[in-house]
């Protein structure tokens, strides 16, 4: 019952205090009185630091740890303002009688300062009407003032100290409540401001007095007691920086650094001002190495700055406060004294200004920003620090040079890596010095961050964690004036090897390896990316026999989900994970492993994991003993659950009748770059090949594209020279010679090969496409008796360009070869000796296209081309021999048409000594027409050939040029036009034709046979139709 209604006392004490418009000192008060309930109604709890006579309202953090300050507190029990004893009761039951501000004082125990209203004629006054505010000093308040300055008071009381008890009153009543933060209200003298502080731990400071005895109401004002004397403020910062001569060194700074006109605004502010001995005591060449460089001097000032009033009775425990310059300090306290970072240095407290306090300190503070990265290394990092001094390293750090050090603690640097190597060791230092200045708020996951030993280091970003490669980042990062400083816990690895390189090397992982090469997975071990594995040895394969191996090779769905379970996409290191939690990967297959972090060690799916954080380049290898299966996956298989029970006993698997495993897309994988192979085979102690060019060729360009669908591959040569000559030889002895080409592979993809090696007497050039995607093949082979055979090309070419182009599906290819030239410059030879060779030039195609054999042989002196073009009954067939030797020309050759219909042109141009033809052949599939024409100027020939008609007729008309050869063979002189005539213009022509056709066909000639119809049936006779028209 008791315990209930103290629970219900302070529920209502709660409740209270967000029913009423308090302050921060008005909760306070409260909270005290109700940690004194027991002792009775209106009794408040104080604390008293031991030794002295301070006491506060404390707060509940320092009400649990029972000191102040550092110092031992005693508690102690008050009545609370405003309430008074009753002889015989307990606690605090009655309320304190109310009088004048005079009467008061009285009441409050600040019997001096009533006495001192009585001796400056001020007491008539605060008995009298009106609404004042009086900030009484204690006795003790009093006391504490300097000797003089009290005699002085006292030697003028109706001047000096009438006046400072006027500086003391407002005329106006301001309660606790009323006394926000960063006010400032008038006083009775001379209207000179009163600086209000009120602190979210209860205390209220009018210029930085402590108001230790608050609201004690008067009939015509307000009491509130504080622990000293305050004096008369006239001075901003910069004012008393200005008048007093032990901070001119300080001044300097802020000058040098535009700092003062801000410290001479309007503003709250607190400055921890270093004295001249302060500055003095830096290391020599320190501070002027500072004061030449602007920002870091204004990083200097700005960090002796808080924009914020503190005074020293709101110190009642090490507090952290941000400075002007950005990072923070912790100011603290050690009995009457301030400390800074832990270190007590303040000489004087409390230098109230107009726009805030000054304390004086024997030290300067330096911040990070204002020193060079080596200087932010601390103790916990020394061993890092003295090896980069022994080293050498540390002279390539100097203060113009950026870095960012990644530095690991002591505990780091084990007996096996300081025996190591030095320049191993060094090395190994080399890769924690980053070549830029990297802060921490700059780094994101997947960053690569490159050392001064020139590897790239990778970032990973987790919950509750930064880590560089294997070692993690601790707290107490700092960014200083060149760089930036990250403390490590461990020594960084930075990978070498692939996921698959370090399973290969270690020798544990064989068993696994070849069910990764079974399931064809072996490549998601070598490409890039960033994946976590969960590698199981052989260990945990120990019970299985051949047999087993084979049966789970066997099934390929089943042995990619077991395998692709042991892999998550991402990067996890133990460092990385969230401790004392279930981390959830997703995993490559599609269900979740459950990983957990204790006490520095990894456990996935309750599993332990005896080695961990194996860095590859691609990932992560924690090692396992034992195989993983998601324990909601079913096995369908009778043979296949007695597999995985000999395998996983770590839980229990279920088995579904007829259930199989949905086949994983191995979209994850990175297809290979296509490859292309070329091979030249032959026999190299036989075969010699030999080519010299001879000219000085000023510009050559040579571009093979090979393109096709469901891309377009075009392979295209050039060779431009200028006019010169040129000479190639190839001889050799070949007995056979096999050039084989292979295209294969996704046509994404083109990754080209080319490889030439072999002895001087010996080579082999291989060029390979790999991949998938459709193939398409293409072998070409060219084979001879052992013999020697000479090619000689020699001219003098203004531009020749050779262009090839082979483009179309993968099943078809179509192949254009184009030569263009200046036929007044281009001169071919080609020398095929008595051995007899044979050139065939084949292109078939589906019926509706056209087979053509161009052949060309006879002896050096002679060639013979003939031109075959076959096809089915639809198509025609047309035989041209040429012999001679050849004459400069220039030829262009262009097939265009529709699988049911061709057109060809022909044309040969050239000077008044050379011949120009032009060879048309179109047509419908039943229908072909052929023109030749040969047009020139009066020393030239014309001929024109024409064949058309439909399926069942043809026309044909030949013209024979006529001419003289010379002992070569070659034509001489002018053609003779005379000899040009047709059988429309002579009808005695026509006449001996009809009758040498008759005479044929009854004597059974030539084509006779294939003339005579059936048996039986008798062929009509034809007529002869004369033309009596010359044909245009």
């Amino acid at each position: 019952m008791h315990q209930l209604t103290v629970l219900t006392l302070v529920l209502v004490a709660l409740c209270s205090l967000r029913s009423v418009d308090s302050s921060a000192y008005d909760k306070i008060v409260t909270h005290s009185r109700i940690r004194a309930r027991k002792e009775g109604p209106n009794v408040c709890a104080l604390q008293q630091v031991m030794g002295t006579n301070k006491k506060y309202f404390s707060t509940c953090r320092n009400w649990y740890k029972g000191s102040i300050c550092g110092k031992k507190a005693v508690v102690l029990y008050e009545c609370c303002p405003g309430y008074m004893k009753l002889e015989g009761m307990k606690g605090c039951p009655a309320v304190a009688p109310i009088d004048h501000v005079y009467g008061t004082l009285g009441l409050v125990k600040a019997t001096t300062t009533q006495q001192y209203t009585d001796m400056s004629k001020l007491r008539e006054e605060i008995e009298g009407k009106g609404s004042f505010t009086m900030f009484a000093p204690s006795n003790d308040a009093w006391d504490q003032l300097a000797p003089e300055m009290r005699s002085a008071l006292e030697s003028n009381v109706n001047i000096e100290l009438y006046n400072a008890l006027h500086f003391h009153m407002v005329n106006r009543r301001f309660l606790t409540k009323d006394l926000k933060n960063d006010i400032t209200v008038t006083s009775m003298y001379n209207d000179l401001g009163l600086y209000i502080n009120h602190y979210s731990n209860g205390i209220v400071t009018v210029n930085c007095a402590r108001i230790i005895h608050g609201n004690q109401i008067a009939t015509n004002g307000v009491v509130h007691v504080i622990d000293r004397v305050i004096g008369f403020v006239s001075n901003t910062i910069k004012g008393v920086l200005d008048v007093n001569d032990d901070l001119s060194s300080f001044s300097a700074a802020a000058l040098a650094s535009g700092m003062m006109d801000k410290l001479d605004q309007p503003g709250h502010y607190t400055l921890f001002a270093p004295t001249n001995e302060a500055f003095d005591k830096l290391a020599p060449g320190h501070l002027e190495r500072i004061m030449g460089d602007k920002a870091v001097i204004a990083a200097l000032v700005n960090y002796h700055l808080l924009n914020s009033v503190q005074c020293s009775e709101a110190i009642m425990s090490g507090t952290t406060y941000e400075t002007a310059e950005g990072s923070t300090i912790e100011i603290g306290c050690d009995g009457d004294s301030l400390t800074v970072n832990g270190i007590k240095m303040v000489l004087k407290k409390d230098i109230v200004t107009t726009n805030g306090v000054i304390h004086l300190i024997d030290r300067v503070l330096i911040p990070d920003s204002a020193k060079e990265v080596m200087e932010l290394v601390g103790e916990t990092q020394s061993t890092f620090s003295d090896m980069v001094s022994e080293l050498g390293l540390a002279a390539a750090l100097g203060p113009k040079t950026e870095y960012t050090l990644l530095a690991p603690v002591n505990t780091a640097f084990t007996k096996e890596v300081m025996t190591t190597d030095q320049s191993f060791l060094k090395y190994i230092l080399e890769n924690h010095i980053l070549k830029l200045k990297i802060t921490l708020n700059e780094l994101y996951n997947g960053q690569l961050l490159e050392t001064w030993a020139g590897k790239l280091l990778r970032v990973f970003i987790y919950r509750t964690a930064v880590c560089i490669e294997n070692a993690c980042m601790m707290r107490g990062g700092k960014e200083g004036s060149n760089g930036a400083l990250h403390v490590m816990k461990s020594l960084i690895t930075p990978a070498e090897k692939t996921i698959y390189q370090l399973l290969v090397v270690d020798g544990r992982f064989k068993i696994f390896l070849s069910l990764m090469e079974t399931a064809g997975l072996t490549d998601l071990l070598q490409q890039e990316g960033s994946y976590t594995i969960f590698a199981p040895t052989d260990d945990a394969f120990e019970g299985l026999s051949k047999e087993d191996l084979s049966l789970l090779k066997s099934d390929l769905n089943a042995l990619r989900v077991i395998l692709l379970y042991h892999f998550s996409n991402g990067v996890f290191i133990n460092g990385g994970l969230e401790g004392g939690v279930t981390n959830l990967l997703k995993t490559i297959q599609g269900n979740n492993l459950q990983v957990k972090s204790v006490n520095n060690s990894i456990l996935v799916n309750s599993v332990g994991v005896p080695d961990s954080d194996l860095m590859a380049t691609n990932g992560v290898i924690h090692v396992v003993k034992n195989v993983l299966y998601p324990a909601d996956l079913p096995v369908g298989r009778q043979d296949l659950l007695v597999l995985l029970k000999k395998l996983i006993k770590y839980i229990q698997i279920k088995f579904v009748s007829g259930f199989s495993y949905s086949e994983i897309p191995l979209t994850f994988i990175i297809p290979d770059s296509t490859k292309v192979i070329r091979v030249i085979e032959g026999e190299p102690s036989i075969t010699t090949v030999t080519r010299v060019i001879e000219n000085e060729p000023k510009l050559t360009h040579v571009t093979r594209v090979i393109d096709n669908k469901p891309t377009i591959t075009k392979v295209t040569r050039v060779i431009e020279t200028e006019p010169s000559v040129a000479t190639v030889v190839v001889e050799g002895e070949p007995v056979i010679t096999k050039v084989t080409r292979v295209v294969q592979g996704d046509p994404s993809n083109t990754k080209v090969t080319r490889v030439i090696e072999g002895k001087p007497s010996q080579s082999t050039v291989t060029r390979v496409i790999d991949g998938q995607s459709s193939i398409t093949k293409v072998t070409r082979v060219i084979e001879t008796e052992p013999s020697v055979t000479r090619v000689v090309v020699e001219g003098e070419p203004v531009i020749t360009k050779v262009t090839r182009v082979v483009q179309g599906d993968p099943s078809n290819t179509e192949v254009t070869r184009v030569i263009e030239g200046d036929p007044s410059f281009t001169k071919v030879t080609r020398v095929i000796k008595p051995s007899q060779s044979t050139v065939t030039r084949v292109i078939e195609g589906k019926p509706s296209q056209s087979t053509v054999t161009r052949v060309i042989e006879g002896k050096p002196s002679q060639s013979t081309v003939t031109r075959v073009i076959e096809g089915k009954p639809s198509q025609s067939t047309v035989t041209r021999v040429i012999e001679g030797k050849p004459s400069q020309s220039t030829v262009t050759r262009v097939i265009e048409g529709k699988p049911s219909q061709s057109t060809v042109t022909r044309v040969i141009q050239g000077k008044p000594s050379q011949s120009t033809v032009t060879r048309v052949i179109d047509g419908k599939p039943s229908q072909s027409t052929v023109t030749r024409v040969i047009d020139g100027k009066p020393s030239q020939s014309t001929v024109t050939r024409v064949i058309d008609g439909q399926s069942s007729i043809t026309k044909v008309t030949r013209v024979i040029e006529g001419g003289d050869l010379n002992v070569d063979g070659q034509r001489v002189g002018v053609p003779d036009l005379t000899r040009i005539t047709t059988i429309h213009g002579n009808p005695n022509l026509i006449d001996e034709e009809s009758e040498r056709i008759t005479k044929i066909i009854k004597e059974g000639g030539k084509y006779a046979a294939a003339r005579k119809g059936p048996a039986g049936i008798k062929r009509r006779a034809r007529l002869v139709r004369r033309h009596h028209k010359p044909r245009q």
